[in-house]
């Protein structure tokens, strides 16, 4: 397999890894989306470039090793994920929720919650994404404004909704979000404590935006309007 120069922990992995889906993964589709769209190109080794590298491999490892024990990115014992400030989950709650769900959970009430995290699965998860964002959902570095120990950044996630989502048509249109996030690590460079902060609204209210599949047909022919079920965190 050619290296990924975007990942260095994809490579040169001992026989006993444990892969989700078999063997590990290949991201020559995300790379070249990545490429065509990214705002910033950063020098290599580069201080930007190296906190990007190591954040790209490690959600390779959250969503494709199945065991805590064969990541290479984090500090097992001590690793916590905080998102928005919610309570923070270990290595073993992110592993098994995934990240979608570990991003995407809310305390809104459920009726309107617009993605309900604690009905998905991991599976689910990223089957719900992957077929919104057939050509893969891009992550980028846009600033780095401190180094090691306590590294903070501002990113950029994004894919074009060319497929549907959860009932939603795809628009075709780019959806995005930015966000800031501190990363602490130990003397090994390895991840003790991620923190995330970004505004869900930016992502789901593009995916939710489609128009609804299988609309009910009236005796007429006509399709009838379905409710509305737009993101609530946009109104």
């Amino acid at each position: 397999m050619a290296k990924d120069k975007y990942r260095s922990f994809l490579h040169d992995e001992p026989d006993n890894v444990q892969w989700r889906h078999g063997g590990p993964p290949t991201y020559d589709a995300v790379n070249k989306l990545f490429e065509e769209g990214r705002t910033k190109e950063w020098t290599e080794g580069s201080l930007e470039e190296i906190v990007q590298n190591a954040i790209k491999s490690w959600e390779m490892e959250l969503s494709h090793k199945t065991r805590l024990q064969d990541f290479k990115t984090i500090n097992p014992e001590k690793f916590k994920l905080f998102v928005n400030g919610r309570e923070g989950l270990s290595g073993e709650d992110t592993l098994s929720l995934g990240s979608y769900n570990a991003l995407l959970q809310s305390s809104l009430p459920e009726d309107l919650k617009p993605y309900k995290a604690d009905e998905e699965t991991f599976e689910s998860s990223h089957e719900a994404f992957k077929s919104a964002f057939p050509r893969g959902f891009a992550w980028e570095v846009i600033k780095v404004y401190s180094g090691p120990p306590e590294i903070a950044f501002k990113f950029r996630h994004w894919g074009f909704f060319e497929g549907p989502f959860k009932g939603h048509a795809p628009t075709g249109k780019m959806a995005q979000f930015y966000g800031l996030g501190t990363v602490k690590v130990d003397d090994s460079l390895k991840v003790e404590e991620v923190e995330i902060y970004y505004d869900p609204a930016e992502l789901l209210g593009g995916l939710l935006s489609g128009n609804h599949i299988n609309h009910p047909i009236e005796e007429d022919g006509t399709k009838t309007s379905a409710p509305s079920q737009g993101c609530p965190f946009s109104k």
